[in-house]
């Protein structure tokens, strides 16, 4: 009884064996064809290598380019320059345009001065104090003018201790009068531009007598 079941077993495992055999030669295939498709995928999609030749020609038309851009950026540098030049030079030459146009209506009225002046010599009427006057009027606006617009200040010294900072003796003289160098008279007035002195007054000096 033994015997026979086991005669019974045998043939269902050759078959058993026979079919995996075949299943593992269909895998074998199908993955041999998978990996042939995937080499031909493979081969389509991947570039083909380039040729020296193509790789130089590359650079080149790169270098080409890169030298045009050089050109456009100096030339765009180069008229940059020229007119930051330009708007320099028209500044210095125009910098005192505004003074010069508050100055212009003094010079009109020095030219009225002077006209109802000669008018009056040519009449026979002259009046001297009123023309002078007048003369003081224009001094007085056109000082204002520049103090004010300007920053540009006339200071007097006389009576002031010597400084030359601000003064330029032209002429000293002892004296009793005085313990120190002192300011006697100015010749010529003194001016700041805002804070700086940009001119000393010219000035006549008492110097205190020694024993």
């Amino acid at each position: 009884m033994i015997e026979q079941e086991t005669q019974t077993g045998q043939p269902d495992q050759e078959q058993a064996q026979v079919e995996g055999n075949e299943k593992e030669e269909v895998a074998a295939q199908g993955a041999t064809q998978s990996a042939a498709e995937g080499a031909d995928s493979a081969s389509e999609t991947s570039p083909s290598p380039v040729t020296p030749e193509e790789k130089i020609a590359d650079l080149e038309e790169k270098l080409a380019e890169s030298h045009n851009q050089f050109l456009r950026k100096a030339a765009e540098f180069e008229n940059f320059r020229k007119r930051m030049n330009q708007e320099k030079t028209s500044a210095i030459e125009y910098a005192n345009q505004s003074l010069l146009l508050d100055i212009i209506p003094i010079i009109d009225d020095f030219e009225r001065a002077i006209q109802a002046g000669e008018a009056g010599l040519q009449a026979g009427s002259a009046d001297y104090n009123g023309f002078l006057e007048g003369i003081k009027m224009i001094e007085k606006r056109f000082i204002n003018q520049l103090e004010v617009k300007w920053g540009l200040k006339r200071f007097n010294s006389a009576g002031e201790l010597f400084d030359p900072n601000l003064h330029e003796a032209l002429f000293m003289e002892k004296s009793s009068d005085v313990t120190e160098a002192t300011v006697q008279e100015d010749l010529v007035k003194g001016y700041y531009l805002k804070e700086r002195v940009i001119r000393a007054a010219k000035v006549k000096v008492l110097m205190p007598e020694t024993n």
